[in-house]
């Protein structure tokens, strides 16, 4: 069983980045976070993370899933699901999007009224209001020429969806309409990362959710008391008007076990590998390889000495000339060796990212992989896939 790296005992404030269509990946991260009996006591977000950030404050993660997984073009903005879907794939005429473009500037932006449609059906201001998370969102002000950074609850009764969707008026993609006779921007336009509402607030546990949207990213001193962790996708997670709830789907995915590698301290660049072992258990895998994947070793990396020697060349010249072939650092040491060229192996036979593996599993998952592949097939593989061909870990 999985055991939290992060102190679950205490209360954490949630950064929600604020990225369009990437914020999907939040509800992932928060459902894990959840299962793992991370307490939220604040959520501070921007543009659609001023949204997510909404849900959190009431507890909806079943709504959030359900949302995000049959989420629409049309049920954002008022345009229609397939001309969308052919522009976003590329498979409509340049000309023709260039055209979209050129028209919907002229009307001032693509109208956003199924978002507002949305927000009436899933937001409940008495929810918010009531709930033991604190909520903080951010804004610009057209009028007054200012961010606002508005405490959610303390607003007016009547306006909560308002400062909602005030968040999240992506200048100059989307109409932007006056609320309550006022006019905003997408909050992202000046802070895109809202860190300093709960910094400058005195909550001193934060963890910051990165989507990469587009945006400013401000500047924020923090205090020696403050501590930071951070949950960051490795992987594009797409364009910010890519409302397809396919990708949506996989950017909660992506969210979810990204997140479960920052509470679980699990390794691994591209794979999530629960490893607890110490770097001698590694040098010991790398060397105690079969002559025959020492024999391919050598053959790849042009070793013509003799056989009495191949084990002394392959401490000396081959695991060196690996860790270049890998590109790792010239601090390298032999875990990280160890740990680089598995999941490089993995990645050719094409094994599933999105599960935890131990090392030995995930050694299983690649010699079946590797069973079932065509010999002319295997024999294009890198050499430093003979390390995990017939090794016992």
């Amino acid at each position: 069983m999985l055991t939290p790296v992060i102190d679950t005992s205490k209360e954490y404030g949630l950064v929600l980045e604020g990225g369009g269509a990437k914020g999907a990946y939040q509800i992932g991260a928060w459902k894990a976070l959840k299962e793992a009996g991370v307490k939220i006591n604040a959520v501070a977000g921007t543009s659609v993370g001023a949204l997510n950030g909404a849900l959190i404050c009431m507890d909806e993660l079943e709504m959030a899933q359900q949302m995000w997984s049959n989420l629409t073009y049309s049920q954002v903005m008022d345009v229609d699901d397939t001309r969308m879907e052919q522009l976003m794939e590329g498979e409509a005429p340049f000309w023709e999007a260039v055209k979209d473009a050129f028209r919907h500037m002229s009307e001032g932006g693509v109208d956003v009224t199924p978002l507002k449609d949305m927000l009436d059906k899933v937001v409940d201001e008495e929810k918010i209001r009531n709930s033991s998370i604190d909520i903080f969102i951010k804004t610009f002000s057209v009028d007054a020429m200012k961010e606002l950074d508005i405490d959610l609850k303390q607003v007016e009764p009547g306006l909560m969806k308002d400062f909602l969707l005030a968040s999240a008026y992506i200048f100059p993609l989307f109409k932007n309409e006056k609320l309550h006779g006022k006019t905003y921007i997408d909050g992202g336009a000046i802070n895109n990362v809202p860190l300093d509402s709960l910094v400058d607030r005195g909550y001193e546990n934060i963890i910051v959710l990165r989507i990469f949207g587009i945006g400013r990213e401000k500047r924020v001193k923090i205090p020696e008391e403050t501590n930071i962790l951070t949950i960051e996708p490795r992987v594009d997670l797409g364009n910010i008007i890519d409302f397809n709830h396919k990708k949506s789907v996989r950017n909660m995915k992506i969210g979810y076990y990204d997140a479960k590698r920052m509470v679980y301290g699990l390794k691994g660049k591209i794979y999530y590998i629960e490893e607890n072992q110490e770097e001698c258990y590694y040098l010991k895998q790398l060397v105690q390889i079969p002559e025959s994947s020492l024999e391919r070793l050598c053959r790849w990396h042009h070793f013509k000495g003799s056989a009495e020697t191949r084990y002394r060349s392959l401490t000396e010249l081959i695991l060196p000339g690996t860790a270049l072939e890998l590109k790792l650092s010239r601090e390298w040491n032999y875990k990280e060796l160890y740990l680089a060229a598995l999941e490089a192996t993995a990645k050719l036979c094409r094994v599933s990212k999105y599960q935890i593996y131990t090392v030995e599993g995930l050694v299983e998952k690649i010699q079946e992989k590797l069973d079932r592949m065509p010999q002319e097939e295997r024999e294009k593989l890198p050499a430093f896939t003979a390390f995990f061909e017939t090794c016992e870990v």
